[in-house]
């Protein structure tokens, strides 16, 4: 009967949930282009023209972090604040929001406000923080568009630490809220929480599968309890190690954010674990998002369960202090077991006024814990040393602290022009990738002689072109790192780069410097490898017959080789470019895919990747100068033709090996070119080759050619903030 009644239903069951079968769900291996459109304006509820920017501007920051300070003092009968103080809940949740970036793509972090969504919201290492979340709401609905929920969470992390006594380095603003999961973020490939299957090297850390950062599915960074949750600080240091080197962390600041982030608040771990309820993700509607309900005891107060762990760190939770170190390092500790059943370090013969006080039941004392990572601090030799260092100069540890706090709040955020507000520190910091302002403003006429002079200085459309792309490719809009502006592509690492053809670069920088020296006024170098690009695609353009400016605003710096870490921008490295058909090795990953990652780290969309790849190929600027996908008779103009030959059905394709293709004359059987996987996608994929077949078009030429520069100008821009 309950089949009969399912069947009368009006609407197809599951069809709108993640159970549901798509159509796309019978070619499990076609190439899924989601990842380039994840944030479709149709999901934001916010008008086209909404300005965060301005909109900050309109806040009143001193009022709202008197909010929140009063709000972390009044505990709620819902979700009673431990010591009647919210502190070192709001420190977790805005640690973290910020700790899942990683450096490798620069993917994670806090700028986008992604913990509200799944899969970040309902992660095992995010227990209850949804509870942090629904304490911020009212400071969120008075303030709304002028703060964002990503701007909140530091800041109220920040209030956090300040409202307990420590002063911090700063709070910067600028972090524009997502409206939806990011699904294709990769954060593993796990089905199932805490699995351990992410190394190649099962003894190796080095050897997390990149570019991950968390040790396990589900967590931020390391397993409290130890490695796979079996306790052995020497292991787990390594762990420690990988994991906050690949958040760009050296070991005195690991050890710095360690103890700061523990000095305050408490683990929770009195109850059966086993026993909560679904996550927010997957929890019923009458709980209205709140995840994890615990129905033993009070379910919250001192029958809280959050990692399983019980206890806090220091004597003075609920308070800033020096107690961490000297805890961990004048007391021995042995391994026991939490209520909830999780291993942790527990002191031996602790006195009496060390213990510190229970977060919610008066008069009762409870041992200080510490977890496997915290012990790692002590028993590691190179930890070990900066922890006592640390601990006889307290003011050099905060010192260190303040600034690893900011760098981890803030790491994400871009470069310092990107700051807002009044408390954003004035210093540079090298982490920053800082770039001198300029001081100089070029007339159109002196760009265009400029061009002129560039276009005559003996370089070709294709050197020209080629480092402009190469100069600005780097840019990634995860975290705002790389683009051409600072012209780090004539610095070291940059220009020792295999895929930035150093001979060939070089050439290039020495004739655009001699042009820059011989100028009648100041001028970047940065800005004339942009304006070189500009000038050859103008000429390009020119010689297939459409006049077009390429448009160019000057303004970018030159950093210095003192302004560039070098081994932080390793990271930035292009190890394949598919718009220079380029791969510096096989890998296990496909050509296609990879492409679909950088261009989603470049902001580009499906439409702008298509048109730039059909007029990288003809203008022949393939990496080595290598001719697969040149599918043109006129290469170094800008013209359709590669969209025209790669939906000519006169054609046929033969593979040679795994990424290359030979086109074949239907009619003759001759050779006519070759491609790579790269160049057939777009006559392959249903998608893409209606893009091509778009720009195909007789009557679509000189718009090919517009929506080339477009997209052009939008890469040698990404990193013009000062243009938005």
């Amino acid at each position: 009967m309950d089949s009969v009644n399912k069947g009368k239903c009006p609407v197809m069951h599951g069809s709108n949930t993640e159970t549901s079968k798509t159509v796309m769900n019978w070619w499990p291996n076609a190439l899924n282009l989601d990842i380039l459109h994840q944030h479709d304006s149709k999901t934001n509820p916010l008008e086209e023209n909404f300005n965060y920017k301005e909109e900050f501007k309109k806040l009143d920051l001193e009022a709202c972090k008197t909010d929140l300070k009063n709000l972390l003092s009044e505990s709620q009968d819902w979700w009673p604040a431990d010591w009647g103080h919210y502190g070192g809940l709001m420190i977790r949740m805005a640690w973290h929001s910020a700790g899942t970036y990683r450096i490798a793509d620069g993917r994670g972090g806090s700028n986008t406000g992604n913990q509200r969504f799944a899969p970040l919201n309902s992660w095992p290492d995010n227990v209850n923080l949804d509870k942090a979340r629904r304490l911020l709401w009212p400071i969120k609905k008075k303030y709304g568009n002028k703060l964002s929920w990503a701007d909140l969470f530091i800041l109220a992390g920040n209030m956090a630490y300040e409202s307990m006594g420590f002063k911090t380095f700063g709070f910067a603003g600028g972090r524009e809220d997502i409206w939806h999961p990011e699904k294709d973020i990769f954060w593993g490939e796990e089905k199932e929480w805490l699995a351990k299957s992410r190394y190649a090297e099962s003894n190796n850390s080095e050897s997390l599968e990149n570019p991950l950062a968390a040790v396990q599915m589900g967590l931020i960074y390391v397993n409290p309890e130890g490695v796979d949750g079996k306790p052995d600080p020497l292991k787990t240091a390594q762990d420690v190690r990988t994991t906050f080197l690949r958040m760009a962390m050296n070991d005195e600041e690991t050890i710095a954010l360690t103890a700061g982030g523990h000095t305050v608040g408490k683990t929770h771990g009195n109850g059966d674990a086993s026993q909560l309820g679904p996550s927010p993700e997957g929890a019923n509607l009458e709980t209205q998002g709140f995840g994890w309900v615990n129905p033993n005891g009070k379910g919250n107060a001192e029958d809280t369960v959050s990692s399983g762990l019980e206890g806090a760190w220091t004597t003075n939770p609920h308070r800033w202090n020096h107690d961490y170190f000297r805890l961990l390092l004048t007391y021995e500790w042995e391994l026991k077991k939490s209520p909830a059943g999780a291993w942790q370090w527990e002191p031996i013969n602790i006195k009496e006024e060390d213990k510190p006080m229970d977060a919610h039941i008066k008069g009762v004392r409870r041992n200080p814990i510490m977890t496997d990572a915290d012990m790692a601090m002590k028993m590691d030799p190179a930890y070990r040393k900066i922890a006592e260092k640390f601990y006889k100069d307290p003011a050099y540890f905060e010192e260190v602290f303040a600034k690893a706090w900011f760098k981890l709040t803030h790491r994400d955020l871009g470069p310092k022009s990107r700051y807002l507000g009044a408390d954003a520190p004035k210093v540079d910091m090298i982490w920053q990738d800082p770039i001198p302002s300029v001081d100089y403003v070029l007339t159109d006429a002196e760009v265009a002689d400029l061009k002129g002079k560039i276009m005559y200085c003996g370089l070709s459309k294709a050197e020209l072109i080629n480092t402009a792309w190469d100069s600005a490719r780097t840019f990634r809009g995860s975290d705002f790192r790389g683009g051409a502006n600072g012209a780090r592509i004539a610095l070291s690492p940059q220009k020792e780069w295999e895929e930035n053809e150093p001979e060939r670069l070089a050439k290039v920088l020495d004739k655009l410097n001699e042009i820059k020296q011989n100028f009648n006024k100041k001028v970047s170098l940065a800005d004339l490898i942009v304006l070189g690009g500009c000038a050859a695609i103008e000429k390009a353009a020119q010689d297939g017959g459409v006049s077009i400016k390429v448009p160019f605003s000057p303004g970018r710096g030159d950093a210095t080789q003192e302004m560039t870490d070098i081994d932080s921008f390793e990271v930035l490295e292009p190890l394949h470019d598919g718009y220079r058909n380029w791969l510096k090795k096989e890998y296990a990953i496909k050509p296609e895919e990879l492409l679909l990652d950088k261009t989603q780290l470049m902001n580009l969309s499906a439409p702008e990747m298509t048109v730039l790849i059909g007029g990288m190929r003809v203008l022949g600027t393939n990496h080595g100068d290598v001719k697969h996908g040149v599918l043109t008779a006129h290469e170094g103009v800008l013209t359709n033709d590669f969209f025209v030959n790669i939906t000519d059905m006169n054609y046929s394709w033969i593979p040679v090996s795994e990424n290359l293709y030979q086109g074949i004359d239907r009619k003759n059987n001759e050779r006519k070119w070759t491609a790579t996987r790269i160049d057939l996608l777009f006559g392959s994929n249903s998608i893409l080759r209606a893009y091509a077949e778009f720009y195909a078009q007789d009557d679509n030429k000189e718009r090919f050619v517009k929506d080339f520069v477009k997209a052009w100008v939008k890469v040698m821009n990404a990193d013009r903030f000062d243009l938005e």
